[in-house]
């Protein structure tokens, strides 16, 4: 794999240009709208397709400072998942009285989130091939045995796969037994293609999107919110959905409510029928180990592989910015660790390699909240699984501004904030001292260690 030769630091799915969107706000101009949403990434959309939804006359505008899926909504993997709860086993841990509404609703927005792309016909290459999770280490075999029973208790049927079932689904010498989820709270996509498909539906709707209008203040005054952009513009809403999710450290206030933590992928050139024959995946499930420091891994619709994962890197003061969309240490291990997974496939190249920050929580699932008297509404925090829960909380973020007395409003999920982070140097530290525990772990059995139970115990869950 020395070969291969990386084409640039953008995303797979990024690697086409997406429409012409509404032209960027420009100096001394000047909007009134009744809702602003910052960000055109998929809560922002999802927020602007349920307001529009509820009432069609309402005044809507998404103020982008990059294009149309630019952040998590384009570099992600592209795995769309029912789970409102970061899964079943951080849903049990932190909303067990909860569970089995938030169960139901993950998977009624799934579904409608399904009906959403066929009804509008957006080629997102949208397949419905269920997961497979596989273990590549002895003592996580009798783990999966153990989750099947404990997954059926909730409502969720999986089926374990030993170690030569496994492998005869997905060739591999690694697998030592497999957990199987079928088609029902899954489904593979190309996010970046479903982003910029909510974009012309929302267009339609008579939504503007401004690209390259970067917001940089939010002022409270009589009435509502006026947001001034870098280039001058204000806009003057009624209320502003905040929904730049890893990108919100520009709002102070979000600070301390997540972290934004890098992952990086690689996608390889396209398999020939030969190396497609080798490596069996003839399900073409979405696939994940089953580690703390895990990887996931999916065929693309044009056959080629996409590898992810295993390093999760923050940057000292949460920094964002271009120049760390590349990590080249960590594109040589996700390549190496590629071929002890598939040593079939040889010096198979990777040409596409990218990085982009995640947002999480402490209990890594979206947080809500508000400022500015109500009139400033925010969500994120979805550590991944963002493709499908953006949805549901765009919905929620519409109830919040339409339909306070909605009985969805009062989940814990969406009242009770998570645990905050602490500020730096502090940050940085115990992410570090957190990232090394978790590796100690998959390395000595999964034996978690007296810092990790102590953060389960305090409800600051870490592994996948």
């Amino acid at each position: 794999m020395t070969g291969s030769a990386p084409t640039s630091a953008i995303s797979y799915w990024l690697r086409q240009p997406g429409p012409p969107a509404d032209p960027p706000l420009v100096s001394g101009e000047r909007l009134d709208v009744d809702v602003a949403i910052v960000g055109a990434g998929f809560t922002g959309l999802w927020t602007a397709i349920a307001l529009t939804d509820t009432d069609p006359t309402l005044r809507v505008a998404v103020l982008e400072g990059e294009t149309v899926a630019f952040g998590a909504s384009g570099r992600n993997g592209g795995f769309c998942e029912a789970s409102l709860t970061h899964g079943l086993a951080n849903g049990i841990r932190h909303f067990p009285d909860e569970l089995e509404r938030l169960e139901r609703e993950g998977v009624e927005n799934l579904q409608g989130l399904i009906a959403f792309i066929r009804e509008h016909g957006i080629e997102c290459d949208l397949e419905e091939t269920g997961t497979l999770s596989l273990a590549d280490q002895p003592y996580q075999v009798e783990e999966f045995r153990a989750w099947v029973d404990e997954a059926t208790e909730h409502g969720e049927h999986l089926e374990f796969l030993d170690r030569d079932a496994a492998r005869a689904e997905v060739h591999s010498p690694l697998w030592q037994a497999g957990l199987y989820r079928p088609p029902g709270r899954d489904v593979l996509l190309d996010p970046a293609r479903l982003c910029r498909g909510i974009a012309r539906v929302a267009r339609d709707r008579g939504v503007t999107i401004h690209e390259r209008t970067r917001v940089t203040n939010l002022a409270r005054r009589a009435g509502g919110v006026t947001v001034t952009t870098n280039a001058g513009a204000t806009i003057n809403a009624h209320h502003v959905v905040v929904a730049t999710s890893a990108y919100s450290g520009w709002l102070r206030r979000l600070a301390a409510s997540f972290v934004p933590v890098y992952d990086y992928a690689l996608v390889s050139e396209p398999l020939t029928p030969q190396q497609r024959t080798s490596i069996g995946w003839r399900r073409r499930q979405g696939l994940s180990d089953a580690n703390n420091q895990f990887h996931y891994f999916r065929l693309t619709a044009d056959d080629r592989i996409l590898w992810g994962g295993y390093d999760a890197i923050h940057y000292f003061g949460s920094r964002v910015a271009p120049e760390l969309d590349r990590r080249p240490a960590t594109f040589a291990r996700l390549e190496a660790q590629f071929a002890r997974a598939f040593p079939q496939l040889g010096e198979l190249a990777f040409p596409y390699r990218w990085g982009g920050a995640i947002d999480t929580t402490s209990r890594f699932t979206v947080t809500f909240g508000q400022t500015m008297g109500g009139r400033v509404t925010y969500a994120l925090g979805y550590t991944g699984l963002g493709v499908g829960a953006s949805r549901w909380a765009g919905g929620v973020i519409r109830d919040v501004i339409l339909r306070p007395a909605e009985d969805r409003l009062r989940l814990r999920l969406v009242t009770s904030p998570p645990i905050p982070f602490p500020s730096e140097p502090l940050r940085s530290l115990a992410i570090d001292v957190v990232r090394g525990e978790l590796d100690r772990a998959d390395r000595n059995e999964g034996r978690r260690s007296l810092i990790l139970r102590v953060l389960d115990a305090v409800g600051i869950g870490f592994d996948s």
